[in-house]
């Protein structure tokens, strides 16, 4: 494959890493990622390890003990746990307004203010701004942190959290990050626009995509346990040994039951089942506890990944054929389809559409690519072949000739005794055709070393009207013998630096096709015109004609058109491209008009320096 079909098969390429790219975008291939992701989270759950936290979630059997107030239930709860030895508290309730029975809010107050390293929640409600907690509950926290959670817009499932989320005049770290900050003892968050650091701890994520962190959830033991230790509140009030579940523990305080949690969510590990929101704060605090981050790749990274499997699918089929293209393809997909999976045991999120689409379109359009363009090349190479040793049969054909003539004619001189001037006219014969037969050999020769660009063109002037008329001279046996009448008007005097034995092979070859294709009294015209610089040949006939798609194809090695092949004259087709190689050697260019049933024009365009006489000869001489 060289040149266009390069360029043709690299265009397919590029096609092919463009639509995979367009395709990880699409709402097609976003799911695709999620799912694939999701399934890569339950085969490959993080290493089972104790939980740093807790979660005293507020159940159904909970709000059975007597009331519904979830202020009054959190206040009993914390009054139950002090001392009990956490590390942090986290509440994970809204408390934005104040509660209908003051007395409620005064007991909920109080117990705030006796319990260590609290953090209470804010939320972030769209068009309205942040729900913070009420000044009596807010001045005994130590911290305020979001419990906005991100849900996917696809599917709704939470996949990471923002730990950072602000709005345009206050901003809150998430508030499992607060309850990482507390339980370490450090003082604040260092930060920078990549990343933030928390008690030695760095975490990567960009302040201006909100600061992501992908949560590396528990797996449940069953499909409804919770992922994170839980202890109830109803537990808390009936086993004396419940609190001892807390010691140095951080707990997350929420609304578990399903009649009551507002915030639910799905997760990986969801099976249909929504989570509480207090449970998925907890698994983003696990996560930071653990210091085992997943690392989306980056989009930069993704990008040359694809590009690199498109290109060794197209290499693959570029360099190799049959079953060994076709298994290397396949694993190259293969490699796209793993490339999540092994990125995934190192804590890296691959993407996994765009890189299967663009290892799965290039393998499968290069594939194709070869078996139609390569094959059709290799075709026409194959035709190529037969049509080149129908020339060398061509050749051979003409060659015998003279070598009939010039064996019959010494036979005669060796066999009988002929008068001298028999004898002296036989041997001029031999003489001429033996020339004949080693300018048509040499002729041969010179073209085909002109076609592979390993010939030097003579650089030599001679007068272009001479050669002419030796051409014209050479066809007249030829055109009387189908009564053909060739015009010439005078042609210009005009000198050209070349190959005089080339041009003339040029002419002639115009010349002869003229008059071959050309019907019986028909007339065949040659004439210049004269421009700056330049002359211009031109050889008409009314002959066949051809139509556009012939002429695309006219200066082709060994074409010929249907129409020539079948008037029954014996050609090679490889004339009218030598013709044109010839001209574009001596910086020159030939020119076609034809139309069917009426003739074709051949103008040969000849950089030349011309005498000042008139361009042409009004009227044509008959030759």
């Amino acid at each position: 494959m060289k040149g266009r079909t390069l360029a043709g098969y690299i265009s397919v390429l590029a096609g092919c890493l463009c639509l995979s790219l367009l395709f990880g975008f699409t709402t097609l291939g976003v799911q695709l990622d999620n799912d694939v992701y999701d399934f890569l989270f339950r085969i490959h759950p993080p290493p089972e390890m104790a939980a740093s936290s807790v979660i005293l979630g507020i159940d159904e059997r909970s709000f059975q003990m007597g009331t519904r107030n979830v202020r009054k239930i959190v206040a009993e709860g914390l009054e139950a746990i002090e001392g009990a030895g956490a590390r942090a508290v986290a509440v994970d309730v809204i408390l934005a307004e104040p509660d209908d029975d003051a007395a409620v809010d005064q007991r909920l107050a109080q117990a705030f203010a006796r319990t260590k390293n609290l953090v209470l929640a804010a939320d972030m409600i769209p068009r309205k701004g942040w729900e913070r907690p009420i000044e009596p509950f807010a001045r005994s926290a130590a911290a305020i942190g979001h419990v906005h959670s991100d849900p996917d817009f696809y599917d709704n499932v939470v996949r990471h959290i923002s730990l950072e989320k602000m709005d345009t005049r206050s901003r809150y770290w998430a508030m499992a990050l607060e309850a990482y900050r507390l339980a370490k003892g450090a003082q604040q968050i260092t930060e920078d626009p990549g990343s933030i650091e928390v008690s030695g701890l760095r975490i990567g994520g960009r302040q201006s995509e909100g600061r992501p962190l992908l949560v590396r959830y528990r797996r449940p033991v069953e499909a409804y346990d919770s992922s994170v230790p839980l202890v109830t509140f109803w537990e808390l009030k009936h086993d004396p040994k419940a609190r001892e579940k807390l010691k140095d523990k951080v707990v997350f305080i929420g609304v578990t039951a399903d009649s009551a949690a507002q915030d639910r969510h799905m997760t990986p590990y969801s099976f249909g089942r929504p989570w509480p929101g207090v449970e998925i704060n907890a698994n983003a605090f696990e996560t930071l506890a653990r210091g085992e981050f997943l690392r989306p790749l980056g989009n930069g990274v993704a990008v040359l990944f694809c590009l690199l499997l498109a290109a060794a699918a197209g290499l693959v089929f570029w360099r190799w054929s049959g079953w060994l293209a076709y298994l290397s393809g396949g694993t190259m997909v293969i490699v796209s389809a793993l490339a999540p999976y092994l990125g995934f045991r190192n804590d890296i999120v691959f993407p996994y559409a765009a890189p299967f689409a663009s290892a799965w379109l290039s393998a499968g359009l290069a594939a194709a690519y070869q078996h139609f363009v390569v094959r059709r090349a290799l075709r026409r190479t194959q035709e190529e072949k037969e049509r080149y040793q129908k020339a060398i049969h061509f050749v051979v054909h003409e060659m015998r000739t003279p070598l009939t003539a010039i064996q019959g004619s010494s036979e005669l001189l060796g066999r009988y005794k002929l008068p001298e001037e028999k004898r002296s006219e036989m041997a001029k014969m031999i003489n001429a055709e033996s020339k004949r037969l080693a300018r048509l050999i040499q002729t041969f020769l010179d073209v085909e070393r002109l076609s592979e660009g390993e010939m030097d063109l003579k650089r030599e002037p001679f007068p272009l009207r001479e050669v002419v008329e030796v051409c014209l001279d050479r066809v007249k046996t030829l055109a009387e013998r189908k009564k053909i009448g060739v015009q010439c008007a005078e042609i210009q005097d005009a000198t050209v630096i070349g190959d005089r034995e080339l041009m003339e092979y040029a002419i002639y070859n115009l010349l002869t096709n003229a008059i071959k294709y050309s019907p019986a009294e028909t007339r065949v015209s040659l004439y210049s015109r004269v421009e700056p610089g330049e002359i211009r040949l031109s050889v008409q006939d009314q002959g066949i004609g051809m139509d556009e798609k012939e002429l695309k194809n006219i200066f082709r090695k060994f074409y010929r058109t249907k129409k020539a092949e079948a008037s029954g004259e014996v050609g090679t087709g490889i004339g009218l491209s030598i013709v044109e190689q010839i001209l574009t050697h001596h910086g020159g260019r030939i020119e076609v008009a034809s139309t069917v049933g009426v003739g074709s024009c051949f103008t040969m365009v000849v950089p030349a320096t011309v005498s000042p006489r008139p361009a042409e000869v009004s009227r044509p001489v008959q030759i």
